[in-house]
């Protein structure tokens, strides 16, 4: 795959990832996190970087465990 391609789904994650800490409510910040951490990890196994899949996995449980116990607000 080339560079371009590569860099471009590191930047899709970025963005998504900075959109979610500007969101309100906590519920919609996990949800766009846990996204972007999976597109991260898309990333890492395109780059064969292991902290970078590692890491992500770790944030896509953690936020998908947390999601499982928030109840989505009207205002989320």
């Amino acid at each position: 795959m080339n560079s371009l391609t590569v860099d471009t789904v590191g930047y899709i994650a970025l963005v998504l990832n900075l959109y979610s800490m500007s969101v309100k409510g906590e519920y919609r910040l996990r949800f766009i996190s846990a996204i972007a951490n999976t597109i991260y990890i898309g990333y890492g196994i395109l780059l064969n970087a292991y902290p970078i899949i590692i890491g992500c996995s770790i944030a896509v449980f953690l936020h998908v465990y947390r999601l499982k116990n928030l109840k989505p607000n009207r205002n989320d």
